[in-house]
């Protein structure tokens, strides 16, 4: 009888606390039944990140082609998806080696791509940047991804933790610092209010 419960205490003992607003205040009771669902029907974590990094894709390619509504909602299944795989595999101890480098490198690769090809789109809904502008705003995006990741690496083989649990104003940071998630809802106001540019 006490099943659900233990479940709901075994998935929010596996929840990172230092996370982006989104992952922590939007999506978690969507992944918790999603990731019971999973557990259920014998749905392995590295299924669930395969079917996330084929949405990864296709939302590249619409927001390559303008249709960012679309890019949104095909990316927000991605990124409920990527809070469910890591939950079912440390839920139903089924984490390897292998899921851990699919999920991440996903995680790692593609915001670049995302962010390039959301300047791309601008041309198809009337506002693309000029040529100076766009490669001005890539070269920013592309120093900024790099070097965040360059400082979180680098915090952990110096201290041995992770930079966003170092201090208070880390830690709550880290909800709306310029990752993927907190940039989607930049993404959302910027398609809300027709201008996609600003928003990049």
């Amino acid at each position: 009888e006490n099943v659900r419960s233990i479940e709901r205490a075994s998935y929010f003992g596996a929840y990172k606390g230092v996370t982006d607003i989104l992952t922590k205040y939007l999506w978690p009771e969507w992944a918790l039944v999603l990731t019971r669902i999973a557990a259920r029907l014998h749905i392995t974590p590295n299924m669930v990140t395969a079917v996330g990094a084929t949405l990864c894709v296709v939302t590249t390619i619409c927001f390559a082609y303008g249709y960012y509504w679309t890019g949104m909602a095909l990316g927000l299944i991605f990124m409920v998806l990527d809070t469910v795989d890591g939950k079912l595999a440390r839920c139903t101890i089924t984490s390897s080696w292998w899921g851990n480098v699919f999920d991440h490198g996903v995680d790692l690769i593609h915001p670049p791509f995302w962010y390039y090809f959301w300047a791309v789109g601008l041309g198809a809904v009337g506002l693309a940047l000029s040529d100076t502008t766009f490669w001005i705003v890539q070269a920013v995006l592309m120093a900024g991804y790099i070097l965040q990741r360059v400082i979180e690496g680098a915090f952990i083989r110096m201290f041995g933790m992770h930079i966003h649990v170092w201090r208070k104003f880390d830690y709550d940071f880290r909800l709306i610092a310029a990752g993927r998630n907190p940039n989607m809802i930049l993404l959302f106001v910027g398609t809300l209010f027709g201008r996609l540019d600003w928003a990049l």
